[in-house]
């Protein structure tokens, strides 16, 4: 019979790994994951009449970073790929992953994507659009059946 190596900082990083997705998962937070792979943190924010996207990306090289926008939505495919990665080194802890993301946003109301304009920086993935007005800006309805002296609520 062969010898058994047992690397229990291996085994104790592995049990670690486990605890934190088993509370990620009950508990939420963290990144969106699908099928084990992490999404990129998305911010979105309107500012001075443009809608603004920040996406991080880091590991992932523009000519595997693809940016459209389909109908309604944006979408944000890549790959992120390891640099160093040796399946002759016995790894302690390895998080670090090669995988595929796709991020499909709906663009919200106004946008104009025909002026878009985007931008890759240390990682970080910045696409801004303007945002014209709609003129929608609410209005107060009236609710029949009020009793009188009571004010009707404003929707908006």
């Amino acid at each position: 019979m062969l010898p058994i190596r047992i690397d229990p900082m291996r085994e104790l990083s592995t049990l670690q790994r486990e605890m934190d997705d088993l509370f990620r998962k009950f508990f939420g937070g963290g990144r969106p994951e699908v099928a084990g792979a992490t999404l990129p943190a998305i911010n979105t924010f309107i500012k001075d009449g443009m809608f603004h996207l920040e996406a991080e990306l880091p590991g992932v090289d523009t000519d595997k970073l693809d940016v459209r926008v389909d109908g309604h939505d944006l979408v944000i495919h890549g790959e992120r790929s390891v640099t160093r990665k040796d399946e002759k080194t016995d790894y302690l802890l390895q998080e670090m992953q090669e995988n595929l993301f796709e991020r499909r946003l709906t663009l919200p109301e106004g946008v104009n994507p025909d002026k878009a304009h985007a931008a890759y920086r240390n990682g970080l993935l910045e696409i801004t659009m303007p945002v014209a007005k709609t003129g929608t800006t609410g209005r107060k309805l009236t609710i029949e059946g009020l009793k009188q002296g009571k004010e009707s609520k404003e929707i908006h």
